[in-house]
């Protein structure tokens, strides 16, 4: 079993930033791309950002130059630096791992997500 733990949501005024981590934990082998996506009230969800297991990344156009992922991978934890927030941006955000497990069984794993609203 894989584990992803998400935690650093919050309210935040217009402008500001935050930080949102995601540790994955369990019976990890290895771990392919990491990503962060987000859900919006009435909306579908949406892919935020990506990062493989190299270090490359892309984005959303609508979070370009605002968000930065990163991922540290001897700790599995993947981290998605948002500033610049707009009132749009607020959702519940979610990562995910594509992980192959000890038992070398590969499959993609989601956590339960953590809230970010900006608002003033």
């Amino acid at each position: 079993q894989v584990q992803l733990v998400e935690s650093g949501g919050g309210l935040v005024q217009p402008g500001g930033s935050l930080r949102l981590s995601c540790a994955a934990s369990g019976s990890i082998f290895s771990i392919y791309g990491m990503e962060w996506h987000r859900q919006a009230p009435g909306k579908q969800r949406e892919m935020v950002a990506h990062v493989s297991s190299g270090g490359s990344t892309n984005y959303a156009d609508s979070v370009k130059g605002r968000f930065t992922i990163s991922r540290d991978n001897a700790k599995n934890t993947v981290y998605l630096q948002m500033d610049r927030l707009k009132p749009e941006d607020t959702a519940v955000y979610f990562c995910n791992a594509d992980t192959v497990t000890i038992a070398r069984s590969r499959a993609l794993y989601w956590g339960l997500g953590t809230q970010v609203t900006v608002s003033s």
